[in-house]
């Protein structure tokens, strides 16, 4: 049980590390209709001259996204680059082995790329590590970052882009590890291969950043012994490794799922151990990051397995989970968690951004809408900017059964220039009274938000998402909620199984 003895002790002058804008990324993948009737669209009403939905632009900026990962993902290992650039009528659809998919080749890098300049993201790009190699990823470096008078970029400036796109961010393959994965390799064959092919790369381009395939999840049984592995031939070149989780609940059993960013939590600090631990053996001063550049709620039980999958044309529903207040609250404490690993944590996506386990939903020649596990994301991105305050919680324990015990209640805090952002879970089943303490600081709350988990089943459509924006999400009054204390400490209640966001100022006295 929860206890109202509850206390958040944060002040400015301890603090985790500065928020890397990156870490509120996301992931556009060749899967189902996350590209096509998704964030591309020619035809639809909102479509602009190049084919893409303004609506979905219009969303994705509103949501907060600095970063968006592409093309895959499952769907990069089996993917001819250069079979999707120049005249579209000239490029040949093919059958995408990890979706079963007939990828018609319409959207590719350059569409991709200028699309992202548009809006402002900033791309993060995948190179074939699977059924390709070296070549291959060098070629498309070229391609995205050359200057004239190469092959490849020649090649880009013959399709209409002179300038370079100056691609920072570069994936060194995805989920290797896999049985799923063409081209799954072991340890020491990727290793290898992401060594030569980091290596050849930083030749074309020493400014990039390279980020090496971590295991596939926390469950497989390559977790720790690959990413040693991995990063002993890869240390000294890449500066990110990869982590990817999903959650969701299973057989009803509330307390684990809402307990997931302990799960999160631990599976970050096993990363960056086995990464630590690697960088010791090395003698070394450089400390590898990580990149969650998949992570999300997703309800893999709902889905039939790639192997199950029929071969499909026109961009089918494949993985179009449907969420509700309950896997918002979780999204809202999953972003608490990433927050407090900012130190270690620079970039993240949330998988993914359109239809497929998507905060935005579309219909083909419809609307776009927001899922309910927008809003947390939203607002976090919005309101998170600074310094992550490395806060000390005192609070009761709830008994999972998939995580042991884990914390009733969960914080995190930025901080910029004065300006606070606090973000409170919890995770019980009852409201909890919450002391902040801020000793030697003032803190005053001037805005706040919640969303609380609901009981109903998901339903599809915008007006199942629209019913629970208006009952589970909102900005409240902050006078009925927060109390002020003695100059010392502020008080909030926080409703039970609840993510909750304040926005203020923090300044010392």
């Amino acid at each position: 049980m929860t206890t109202s003895r509850t206390r958040v002790l944060l002040h400015p002058d301890f603090t985790v590390g500065t928020v890397d804008r990156r870490l509120f990324g996301s992931f556009v993948e060749h899967l189902g209709r996350a590209v096509y009737t998704g964030i591309y669209e020619p035809g639809h009403p909102t479509s602009d001259s190049n084919g893409f939905r303004r609506d979905v632009a219009d969303l994705t900026r509103e949501l907060g996204v600095t970063t968006v990962r592409y093309p895959g993902g499952n769907f990069v290992s089996n993917y001819r680059w250069e079979d999707a650039v120049g005249p579209v009528e000239q490029r040949k659809p093919f059958l995408d082995l990890a979706w079963r998919t007939v990828e018609p080749n319409v959207v590719g890098t350059d569409e991709f790329l200028q699309w992202a300049e548009r809006e402002g993201i900033e791309p993060m790009m995948a190179v074939n590590l699977g059924t390709r190699g070296v070549e291959e990823a060098v070629a498309l470096l070229e391609y995205c970052n050359g200057e004239a008078g190469t092959r490849w970029a020649d090649l880009r400036i013959a399709n209409g882009r002179e300038k370079p796109y100056g691609v920072k961010l570069w994936c060194l393959g995805n989920e290797m590890d896999g049985p799923w994965q063409v081209g799954r390799k072991d340890a020491h064959e990727y290793g290898k291969l992401a060594r030569n092919a980091g290596r050849a790369m930083k030749q074309v381009d020493p400014s990039i950043e390279l980020v090496a395939c971590g295991s596939s999840s926390m469950e497989m049984p390559t977790f720790g012994e690959w990413e040693r592995t991995v990063l002993e031939y890869t240390y000294d070149l890449v500066d990110h490794i990869s982590m990817h989780a999903y959650y969701h609940e299973r057989d009803g059993d509330r307390a684990s799922f809402l307990g997931s960013g302990t799960a999160m939590d631990r599976f970050i600090e096993r990363v960056v151990a086995s990464a630590d631990a690697v960088g010791a053996q090395h003698r070394s001063d450089k400390k590898i990051t990580i990149s969650f550049d998949e992570w999300n709620v997703w309800y893999q039980s709902r889905f039939p397995g790639e192997d199950n999958l029929p071969v499909q044309r026109d961009a089918p529903r494949i993985i179009e989970d449907v969420y509700s207040g309950l896997d918002a609250v979780v999204v809202g404490d999953l972003l608490v968690t990433l927050l407090n690993h900012a130190d270690r944590v620079p970039v993240a996506c949330l998988a993914q951004l359109v239809n497929v386990i998507a905060p935005i939903m579309t219909e083909p020649g419809g609307e776009a809408w927001r899922q309910p596990t927008y809003h947390p994301f939203a607002t976090t991105a919005r309101l998170a900017r600074g310094e992550a305050l490395d806060l000390r919680v005192t609070t009761s324990t709830i008994t999972t059964k998939d995580h042991g015990e884990v914390p009733a209640v969960t914080a995190a805090a930025t901080l910029a220039d004065g300006a606070v952002a606090l973000f409170l879970t919890n995770r019980s089943a009852e409201p909890v009274e919450v002391e902040l303490a801020h000793l030697g600081a003032a803190l005053d709350v001037t805005e706040g938000w919640a969303m609380t988990a609901d009981h109903d089943p998901a339903v599809a459509g915008p007006e199942h998402a629209e019913k629970v924006t208006t009952e589970h999400w909102g900005e409240f009054d902050v006078a009925g909620r927060v109390a002020a204390g003695d100059g010392a400490t502020t008080k909030v209640t926080l409703l039970p199984e609840s993510w909750t966001a304040l926005s203020g100022t923090l300044t010392t006295h």
